[in-house]
């Protein structure tokens, strides 16, 4: 970690518009969550469903995308990424402060927000809340690392994740089991099924395989991309 790096990128991160992204999703799924209060929906049910599909499904990979690319992607695209690199940092180091940022705002952003509109409709009952949130974080945590990594290697890093997130993770993941096992939105609802007791939440990847994937994936991700780092010139070529 370095402070100097981080203090950059979190101004970096936050001085621009995707701020008003990293505030509205979750703002939208609190909302959501009073709403379905205020209409007398706040069965298990109801709950587990709008934090599978939108807290999950929708908010955290979307979230992971602003964040996970905006803490590098841009730095890039601009050529600015040449200036930080001129600075005796290890370029590891660069990598895993950049992880770091993202993961905070993922914890922020999503982690936060997903515990409170859980609350909000059921309190504390079944673990719901406390079980989505844990895995919202570890999720974010995972798609920080691998965000992160797309920022490094390619351009067009926005578009290959919302290809990841979208077509492979609800399209394919959706109807094919297999690919189950290679989504992280999956690997976060295994976490949260260790954690909450409801009978309308079933996990469909195993904690045995979830759990050692989110580490591989996130460790595997941020070294890669530090090791990536290292192939950008000070002329700004790779």
């Amino acid at each position: 970690m370095n402070s100097v790096v981080a203090g950059i990128t979190y101004r970096a991160v936050l001085g621009r518009r995707r701020v008003l992204l990293l505030l509205l999703l979750p703002l939208l799924l609190i909302g959501l969550a009073i709403l379905l209060r205020a209409l007398g929906s706040t069965s298990e049910d109801a709950a587990v469903r709008l934090m599978q599909v939108y807290a999950v499904g929708t908010m955290l990979p979307l979230l992971g995308l602003i964040a996970g690319t905006g803490t590098i992607a841009p730095e890039i695209d601009d050529g600015t990424i040449i200036h930080l690199l001129s600075k005796p940092i290890s370029r590891p180091v660069i990598a895993v402060t950049k992880f770091a940022v993202a993961a905070s705002l993922l914890a922020l952003f999503a982690a936060v927000p997903t515990y409170v509109a859980g609350y909000i409709i059921l309190g504390n009952e079944a673990g719901i809340a406390a079980g989505f949130a844990l895995g919202a974080l570890v999720g974010g945590i995972a798609y920080a690392g691998v965000f992160l990594f797309l920022g490094v290697v390619t351009r067009h890093a926005v578009t290959v994740g919302i290809i990841y997130a979208v077509v492979w993770e609800n399209l394919v993941g959706g109807y094919v089991q297999g690919a189950k096992n290679l989504s992280i939105q999956q690997w976060a609802q295994t976490i949260a099924a260790q954690v909450s007791t409801s009978s309308f939440f079933e996990a469909t990847v195993s904690a045995g395989f979830a759990v050692p994937a989110v580490l591989i994936v996130t460790v595997g991700s941020v070294l890669w991309a530090g090791r990536r780092l290292r192939s950008v010139s000070l002329a700004g070529e790779e």
